[in-house]
Order: C-alpha cells, then sequence, then structure tokens
C-alpha cells in the first residue's frame, strides 16, 4: 500500500474526491482512490489504491484500508470502541485488501492502548452489519444482514454468519463453520461446522461448504466420524478429545479441530 500525500499534485490527479466531501490534511490515499459525496475521511487514515469510498461514510482516525475495497452508503469505520473501559488511548482499525463492506456496516476500533481491530482480505460485509472493538477476522468470511459481533470475537477463515445473527464477547468461531440466521452464539463454534438456534446448536458438518473449498470427499467423510465421537458418543469433551489424539494423530483438519477445543475459554457449542 502506499502512501500518498493528497497535496501532491501529481498524484491528486490519479485520486477522485467528491468537492463535498472533507478530507483531513493528514490522511494518506493511494493512486485510484475514489471518494463520494458528503464523505469525511479523518486524520491518520490511510486507504489504498483503487479503494472506492461511496456518499456519506465516515472514516475515523487510525484507521488502515487496504487496496481494492468498496466501502458502500453510509459506512462507519474506525469510531471509538463502545466499551466503558476506553478512556481516550490510540488504538487502530486495519482493514486489508479486497473487501466488500456494504451499506450502514459499523466497525470500531479497538480498546487497550495500542491494539487493533482487524479485518483480514477478501471478506463480504452485509449491510448493517456490525464488527466491534478488539474482534479479528481473517479472510473470506461472509456476514449477513445485520449480524453483530461482541467485543473480542475472532473469526477464522471462510466462516459464514447469516442476517440477524449475535455473537457474544469472547467467541471464537472455526474456519468453514456456517451459522443459520438469527441464531444467538454464546460459546465457541468448532471448525467446519454447521450450527443454527436459539441457543445455537451444532447439527452437523457443514459439507457444502468443504465441497466448494475443495475438500475430498475421503476428508469430508473423516470429519464426520469426527464429529460423531465428539457429539454423539456421549463422551465428554476431554474424553472425546483424547480419542481423537490416538485415533487421527496426524490429519491436518482434525489438528485443527484439537487445537480450537483446547484453546477454547468459552467452551465449545455442543
Amino acid at each position: 500500500m502506499a502512501d500518498i500525500d493528497i497535496n501532491n499534485k501529481s498524484k491528486k490527479e490519479k485520486i477522485k474526491i467528491h468537492p463535498t466531501s472533507v478530507i483531513d490534511e493528514e490522511a494518506c490515499l493511494g493512486e485510484g482512490v475514489e471518494i463520494g459525496p458528503y464523505s469525511t475521511i479523518a486524520k491518520n487514515v490511510i486507504i489504498g489504491e483503487n479503494t472506492k469510498i461511496e456518499p456519506n461514510v465516515f472514516i475515523d482516525e487510525g484507521t488502515t484500508i487496504g487496496r481494492n475495497c468498496n466501502i458502500s452508503k453510509g459506512v462507519i469505520l474506525g469510531t471509538p470502541p463502545q466499551d466503558f473501559k476506553y478512556k481516550g488511548e490510540q488504538t487502530y482499525l486495519k482493514i486489508g485488501n479486497n473487501n466488500v463492506i456494504r451499506e450502514y456496516v459499523t466497525i470500531n476500533r479497538s480498546t487497550e492502548e495500542g491494539k487493533a481491530t482487524i479485518l483480514g482480505d477478501n471478506n463480504y460485509l452485509m449491510a448493517y452489519s456490525h464488527v466491534a472493538h478488539n474482534c479479528h477476522l481473517g479472510n473470506g468470511i461472509v456476514m449477513a444482514n445485520a449480524a453483530a459481533l461482541g467485543g473480542h470475537v475472532n473469526i477464522e477463515d471462510n466462516a459464514i454468519l447469516g442476517g440477524l445473527v449475535g455473537v457474544h464477547q469472547f467467541v471464537n468461531i472455526g474456519k468453514l463453520s456456517i451459522i443459520g440466521g438469527c441464531s444467538k452464539v454464546v460459546k465457541d463454534v468448532l471448525p467446519y461446522a454447521k450450527a443454527d438456534g436459539h441457543p445455537l446448536k451444532i447439527y452437523n458438518l457443514n459439507s457444502v461448504g468443504l465441497r466448494r473449498n475443495n475438500f475430498s470427499e475421503e476428508t469430508i467423510n473423516l470429519l464426520k466420524e469426527v464429529f460423531k465421537i465428539i457429539f454423539r458418543t456421549g463422551l465428554n469433551t476431554s474424553q472425546a478429545l483424547n480419542k481423537l489424539k490416538e485415533q487421527f494423530p496426524n490429519q491436518e483438519e482434525i489438528k485443527n479441530i484439537i487445537i480450537f477445543i483446547e484453546k477454547s475459554k468459552r467452551g465449545i457449542t455442543k
């Protein structure tokens, strides 16, 4: 990402800024950036090459946005955390490349000095979704309309959250999992799981998502067996983990599940 002085005439010609927008002189805009009417870009904001900012967007200080992102109308990025502990410390929001952030999405910067809320690459956040302070989202994630994350939520790559899903603070959501609309998520969700409900329950393996991501049928069948051991044999979590370690010592996807469970602090959704 190039840091570009918007007052440099040779660079400014390559940037399209609507005259009604307000851009702080300390903001850095990459080549090919477009900013629509009535948008506001605060100081110490960095926007990467070819990112498009639609009308009425507000981007607060300490926000970095990567290349080739599309920020839709009414989005608000990098505003202070909605956290009583926050006392004005310098914190950040870091957004990667190729993200689509649709209408009226809100993403807060972090709490605690020097910390950042992080959104990786190639994510799609639909209208009215919310990402709270200190969340860490990986790559290829979909949050459908009005899905909302509490603070310190971690979402791994290629997970999908349905519309109106609510996620409790400090929850971890595993890679390639899918959570049905209107679900209430209060405990961690295993990688590759298909979950739904209020409160949430695991229903099966996310087989469709795995096939779309080129998992072999052999691996899918193996993961089905793993889910049976964890959820349908009557074993408690510790017993199930021991059996997985004995029975599948070398399979990468199963190692991901074991590590995920061992790191869980809130416990896993059953």
